[in-house]
């Protein structure tokens, strides 16, 4: 068995996680995850102003306080901190004063390679977790990368210790959707969970993951932390920020439909059952580039007549937007007022808008100090939630894709010898029937009620398009949920995606319904369009609708 913790789910995450994890219980390995989409985009702009940045420095100070720690307890520590400059983090790592073996991974920035287009920041393959195994094999005790999957942090450690090669194609799943569900840190345990009224989630533990020889694995936390991990933590992490039943990877497919989750004790969860196919025969890049300017404005209407307030604004603005034109253009009214209300915020709604141009004076601070000029001219109870500025960059994301054996995956040993790390060999797999829905629920009575008084649900982003994960915990409730929760139905309940490609996925083995939004968040988070940019909160809001629910299920 090796015990694989997580200390980090994303760049700016709670510090002294890793502390806890060395300190907290055995381990084999600590991994950490610090690089996001957006991250890219923050580092990229560090490295143009200084080319030995561009590496996640929280890592480097952890280690400071911990890498003497992790020796004693003979614990190896895998992280993407690397992010734009892994060469240098391990340098870094290297001077800290504590004797380490240090390894680090390259080959996935692409940036010099082609032509990405106009304001390219970043260009990055996703690579898979061969490289971090070439490090460990040759004895490393930190290996960092640049932008690997999340999950190959686990698979290339677990691939090292057992050693798999490209052909233990099940082995590899089963701890590729391990590493998934290690991935976030503590939304394995309780953190982010639609149930989390059932735990003491006040300071949830990070979760680790015993994983076996066949790739089964246990999903469990060192003793006396705070959290959960019941299937339930587990199913929701399971389907953050998927696209359906192929779970794609570059060293293997994981099959989430062949998946099986179960009890194994308290705060364990057995996974296994995990079959692996080919791999695509590309690779995944990530680019960011600067999108151009943006600025907000969120005008406060409180009281009556709240829907004539926001139209008068938007009317006298009419004319400071036609004198030079942004290139686009977004008015939101959120509707947070109370009828009769008791407290002045509780009578209050906001009007908010949002313009993108590519030039900086365009969305500059004549356009905000315009909304300021309505002070004494525009509607009564006039306020806004902060003062006029200029225009804030704005960068968005792409996903474009390459051919596999076109990256130099590259291993670089801690005694610096460099290996190349041949591409898996993939291919495209047949198209997946439709899974078979279980029998319809027979009819009865029902009650008008929240969704989410019976279903779960976990959100998130893909560049611009949104995932929402629903999954129930009976076998009567997911009767009645694989045919309440259409495509058509779940339009109805979400408006905003009315006009938006919806497509969803039947995941039986979880109980669960994966939709997948196109375009909803725009070009991406850091572009910064909506309101939940990062569509954390859609699936709460589709919880909160009201739907006919069967009362045998309440």
């Amino acid at each position: 068995m090796l015990r694989i913790g997580n200390a980090s789910g994303f760049y700016g995450d709670r510090f002294d996680a890793m502390e806890e994890m060395l300190t907290g219980g055995p381990l084999d390995v600590l991994t950490g995850d610090y690089l996001a989409e957006l991250t890219m985009l923050i580092l990229g702009r560090e490295r143009s102003r200084d080319p030995d940045r561009g590496y996640a420095r929280t890592f480097l100070r952890q280690l400071e306080k911990n890498l003497a720690l992790a020796k004693n307890a003979g614990v190896r520590i895998v992280a993407n901190a690397g992010g734009l400059n892994p060469a240098r983090l391990a340098r870094e790592i290297e001077e800290l004063g504590t004797p380490a073996k240090v390894g680090y991974v390259t080959g996935d920035d692409l940036l010099g390679d082609r032509d990405w287009g106009p304001g390219a920041v970043t260009a990055n393959a996703y690579l898979g977790g061969g490289g971090i195994a070439a490090c460990l094999r040759a004895g490393a005790d930190v290996v960092v990368t640049g932008r690997v999957t999340d999950a190959a942090l686990v698979s290339g450690a677990a691939a090292a210790h057992y050693g798999w090669g490209p052909g233990d194609l099940d082995a590899l799943a089963g701890a590729v959707v391990a590493g998934h569900v290690l991935e976030c840190g503590a939304q394995a345990t309780g953190g982010n969970y639609a149930f989390f009224g059932e735990h003491d989630v006040r300071r949830p533990g990070f979760p680790l993951a015993e994983v076996h020889a066949d790739g089964s694995s246990v999903i469990t936390k060192h003793p006396g932390t705070g959290g959960a991990v019941t299937p339930g933590t587990v199913t929701a992490q399971l389907l953050y920020e998927t696209e359906g039943a192929r779970y794609l990877g570059p060293d293997v497919t994981a099959r989430l439909d062949t998946l099986r989750l179960a009890p194994d004790g308290p705060d364990r969860v057995r996974i296994d059952g995990v079959r692996g196919e080919p791999p695509p025969a590309t690779l995944k890049v990530g680019v960011t580039r600067a999108g151009g300017w943006r600025n907000e404005i969120v005008f406060v209407l409180t009281g009556l007549d709240i829907v004539a307030k926001a139209r008068l604004i938007q009317a006298q603005f009419e004319d400071v937007l036609a004198a030079r034109p942004p290139a686009r253009v977004r008015w939101t009214l959120a509707r947070t007022d109370h009828r009769d209300a008791s407290v002045q915020e509780e009578a209050s709604a906001l009007l908010r808008l949002v313009v993108h141009d590519p030039d900086p004076d365009v969305v500059g601070r004549a356009l905000s100090g315009a909304a300021v000029e309505l002070a004494l001219a525009g509607v009564p109870g006039f306020h806004l939630t902060a003062p006029p500025g200029p225009g804030s960059p704005y960068g968005v994301f792409e996903a474009a894709y390459v051919p596999a054996h076109a990256v130099r995956h590259v291993a670089v040993l801690p005694d610096g010898t460099r290996v190349p790390v041949p591409p898996a060999v993939g291919g495209p797999g047949e198209p997946l029937p439709e899974p078979a829905l279980p029998e319809p629920l027979p009819d009865g009575p029902a009650r008008h009620a929240p969704l989410g008084r019976v279903a779960g649900a976990r959100s998130g982003d893909k560049g611009g398009d949104a995932n929402v994960g629903v999954w129930v915990r009976t076998d009567d409730a997911w009767r009645w949920l694989a045919h309440e929760l259409t495509v058509e139905r779940f339009r109805q309940l979400l408006p905003e995606t009315a006009g938006l490609p919806v497509t969803r996925h039947v995941l039986p083995n979880l109980r669960a319904l994966d939709f997948v939004v196109e375009g909803l968040l725009g070009r991406g988070v850091a572009e910064n369009v909506r309101f939940d940019p990062q569509a954390k909160a859609v699936g709460e809001w589709l919880r909160s609708r009201y739907v006919e629910i069967p009362e045998v299920l309440l």
